[in-house]
């Protein structure tokens, strides 16, 4: 296995909670990811989601900090253009004054959820590399503008990154977070992986990166059993249907609601797709297919994102994974 382990948290909320207890449990699971020996804890950014309580990025992550002392913490990430560039690096040099060596800066440029949210962000069409360039001299300290606070020690910038981002993060020397179908999991994997192979030949060495640098982010489920573990992925794989179909991404819900809910050949397909695209089972199973996972993609690190609405079984899992690395 590799050495890099991290833990991605939205932020979930669970139906007939409100969105501080997903808050409060995000750093709770900070904390306890901390003392299983994860590299990284990532939090995320979304807008308008009713099932996602982590809009704010640098301010959950303040508290995460807060709470923890050794762990890395940072964005996976913070959707540029949503912001200005010299916002953006003020937020995480603050955080580096609290967190001194220990903050990421991930950068995305997904749009917001719905066409309302986009107007509500103000989103317009932004030049994402020019953007990411302006906030880099920022960090710097190349830039018309000083940048204050000074981040305290070293603040380096990761590329969620596809087709276009990999080439883009090729080109400014800057590690990358690749996930969904570029991984090739549950279907092809050949345009996932010319398009890696593709990121390697073409990456130029920065001050940041010497060598091109992969992590590798998808659901990942661990349980006594792999029926067990099939049953944790469907919460997170019912409320991905159903956004697909409705356009809303809803709170979780337990296990057996999700077996009893009616649904349509639509919600199943995407229902399907969802599960094809996670790592579940034992873990002797997730092991064996998280091997065959970085040897096909030479990744460097894993960003697990799973989520499901049973918290117990969640940490549990957690807890696992982490054995499989640390153990």
């Amino acid at each position: 296995m590799i050495n890099g382990l991290s833990l991605l948290d939205r932020s979930r909320t669970r139906a007939g909670e409100g969105g501080s207890a997903a808050l409060r449990d995000t750093v709770t699971r900070a904390e306890r990811a901390e003392r299983l020996g994860y590299d990284r804890f990532w939090v995320a950014e979304h807008h308008g989601v009713p099932g996602i309580a982590g809009s704010a990025p640098a301010v959950l992550l303040a508290a995460v900090a807060g709470a923890t002392t050794t762990i890395r913490i940072g964005s996976a990430g913070v959707m540029l253009p949503h912001h200005q560039p010299l916002v953006v690096a003020e937020q995480f040099a603050t955080l580096s004054a609290f967190a001194p060596g220990r903050v990421d800066l991930g950068l995305g440029r997904s749009p917001g959820f719905t066409a309302p949210v986009r107007r509500a962000l103000r989103q317009t069409d932004r030049d994402f590399a020019a953007d990411l360039a302006e906030l880099q001299s920022f960090l710097d300290g190349t830039a018309e503008v000083s940048l204050h606070p000074q981040p305290e020690g070293r603040l380096p910038v990761y590329v969620l990154a596809t087709g276009r981002g990999l080439e883009l993060a090729a080109g400014l020397g800057l590690p990358v977070i690749v996930g969904g179908p570029i991984l090739g999991i549950g279907g092809d994997p050949g345009p996932g992986l010319a398009a890696l192979a593709g990121y390697r030949r073409a990456f130029q060495p920065s001050k940041q990166q010497a060598e091109p640098w992969v992590a590798v982010s998808l659901d990942v489920l661990v349980a006594d059993t792999a029926a067990e573990a099939a049953d944790l992925l469907l919460p997170e794989a019912w409320a991905m249907a159903q956004s697909r179909t409705t356009g809303v991404f809803p709170p979780l819900i337990p296990v057996a609601e999700v077996k009893a809910a009616a649904r349509s050949t639509r919600q199943q397909q995407y229902l399907d797709q969802t599960l094809a695209a996670a790592i579940a089972g034992t873990p002797a199973d997730v092991e064996s297919r998280l091997a065959e996972l970085f040897e096909r993609t030479g990744a460097a690190e894993l960003v697990t994102a799973g989520s499901t609405f049973d918290r117990d079984a969640l940490a549990a899992s957690d807890a696992a994974l982490a054995a499989l690395f640390r153990g």
